[in-house]
């Protein structure tokens, strides 16, 4: 993990951020707002602006810590205009025409500009496609890309979930096979929609908008066909498929169905598969989180199949559609359908009702959030002496938002957690990532020591989430994602010393954000303490280069 993309992802997750709760505010006084409809599930007006927040986040990640070529530019270009067209589209409500105009000029920039085209079809890898074929193919395939990520936009957390998976992939594959200009362009998109995702989950305060799912769906066709052209690497563009995983299955099916009742595949209704798994009882949390897990099967598939021949990853993938498609049109004529079992509860995954009785006595729901509000403080004050080196972009970097921070706290109380929450993510992010980079941090009984003391504060966080019924702060469908990929990466076969560090920083910067979450809710009052502890880091970290 070079530091250029930890800190390309670091930037546009902040500034995703840092960009959300002032574009919220302004979002109404615009109409940027997605009120509720016969085929939406809220009930109330959300701002739709949050692919604004996360699209300025991942460009200036990109234009700020990328090596820019021209490859580079026309993908900002095209992303920039699908982005604008969407947002448009959220203002006023464009018609189709307009969209559509605005995805093919998207895709005929990167093709025409960027040179990014399909060059080989899969079984047919030898021989190269001419230019009159492979344009028309790869801007229907960025359309197609667009509209998918789009129709999937359905539930809080939904679509930015599944995306988030899927440049999870590509991500990967690109690492192992060592594609740079691919993976420096999919981390900033990933800090970006992880940002955006903190807001999103159920139940959203804040919804991607057009803008957002068709950037996103762009950006991920853009992506994949670079990972799987012939001339950059190993891969076969059937992966694509694959990676895109659920958005591309889910259209195949509903436009399937439609069109097997005699309807227009191009009307929408409720017959996405987020509605389907509605309609058989899950909770719209529990819906999501079910999507989640088969779009990471999806993206499984695609890890597991990438050396394969292409004819039978294209075997493996037309079985699936056409299970898929076989299924949609199946329950279009309730042939599985079902009686509702049960009733929802929202925000109760798999929890058990009687046992939180039991158990919810005053050690459970007082004693952890009080162990917390003194080891995790103690904690960082004490990590702050061990670091014997203090890179000199870190520190800077630390000293600018020392400043920031220190300002927020003379600020109107309502606004001085943002600030604080701000101070306390970024200034514990650079202060593991130095410490675990230090010499100190291999010592036997400190990496003991380090390692108790996280074991303890993940087990009071796990203990208030469960059992604290006065607790506010509820663990999400990206929570469980985030707990995934932190224990996944580490056992994943080709993973070297560098793959194995990002999972543990990974599982240690959670444990910290979540007991961070945890306090601000609870001791609400007190939360400019909190704001000290964030300046002590901040602090220490900037002084080491002042010295």
């Amino acid at each position: 993990m070079t530091s250029e993309l930890f800190f390309s992802g670091i930037t546009s997750l902040l500034i995703s951020m840092a960009l959300i709760p002032p574009l919220r505010l302004l979002a109404e006084r615009f109409r940027f707002v997605d009120v509720p409809g016969e085929r939406k599930v809220h009930h109330h007006p959300i701002p739709s602006v949050g692919g604004i927040a996360f699209g300025i986040g991942s460009f200036g990640s990109i234009l700020w810590w990328c090596p820019q070529s021209q490859m580079k530019l026309s993908i900002l270009l095209g992303g920039l205009l699908i982005l604008g067209f969407g947002v448009w589209d959220d203002r006023v409500d464009l018609g189709y025409k307009m969209k559509l105009l605005g995805q093919v000029l998207a895709a005929l920039v990167v093709v025409f500009v960027g040179d990014i085209r399909f060059e080989s079809l899969p079984v047919f890898s030898d021989t190269e496609l001419p230019l009159w074929i492979g344009a028309p193919l790869t801007i229907f395939f960025l359309v197609a890309v667009s509209n998918a990520v789009n129709l999937t936009d359905g539930l809080d957390g939904l679509a930015g979930g599944l995306s988030f998976l899927t440049l999870c992939g590509i991500a990967y594959l690109a690492y192992l096979s060592k594609d740079a200009a691919v993976l420096a362009l999919t981390v900033p998109f990933l800090g970006g929609v992880l940002g955006f995702l903190r807001y999103n989950t159920y139940p959203a305060r804040i919804f991607m908008g057009d803008g957002g799912s068709q950037l996103l769906g762009f950006t991920m066709g853009v992506l994949a066909i670079l990972l799987t052209d012939s001339t950059r690497g190993p891969f076969s563009p059937v992966l694509s498929l694959f990676l895109l995983g659920l958005p591309f299955l889910d259209t195949l099916g509903v436009a399937g169905q439609r069109l097997a009742e005699g309807r227009s595949p191009f009307i929408g209704d409720r017959t996405h598969v987020h509605h389907k798994l509605m309609n058989i009882g899950l909770s719209h949390y529990e819906a999501v989180t079910t999507i989640y897990l088969i779009q990471a099967g999806m993206v499984a598939l695609a890890y597991l199949l990438r050396w394969q021949s292409d004819m039978l990853i294209l075997s493996i993938y037309l079985v699936i559609a056409g299970s898929v498609l076989v299924g949609f049109i199946a329950a279009g004529r309730g042939l599985l359908s079902t009686p509702e079992l049960r009733t929802p509860h929202d925000g109760q995954f798999l929890s058990s009702v009687t046992l939180r009785r039991v158990l919810n006595g005053p050690w459970l729901a007082d004693i952890p959030i009080r162990v917390l509000s003194v080891a995790v403080p103690c904690f960082l004050i004490g990590l702050v002496f061990f670091p014997s080196d203090v890179p000199n972009d870190v520190g800077y970097l630390s000293i600018v938002v020392f400043g920031i921070v220190l300002v927020g706290l003379s600020l109107s109380p309502r606004i001085v957690p943002y600030f604080v929450r701000g101070g306390l993510y970024l200034g514990t992010t650079f202060l593991l990532y130095v410490y675990e980079s230090s010499r100190v941090s291999s010592m036997p009984a400190v990496a003991m020591i380090d390692n108790m003391f996280f074991v303890v504060v993940a087990l009071m966080v796990l203990l208030i989430l469960r059992f604290n019924e006065q607790n506010r702060f509820q663990t999400t469908p990206l929570d469980y994602l985030m707990v995934l990929l932190a224990v996944l990466f580490p056992f994943l076969s080709e993973a070297n010393t560098d793959i194995v560090y990002v999972g543990v920083f990974a599982a240690k910067l959670m444990v910290l954000f979540f007991s961070f979450e945890l306090l601000l809710h609870a001791f609400s009052n007190r939360v400019r303490q909190l704001g000290f502890v964030s300046l002590w880091i901040l602090f220490g970290l900037g002084i080491r280069i002042l010295l």
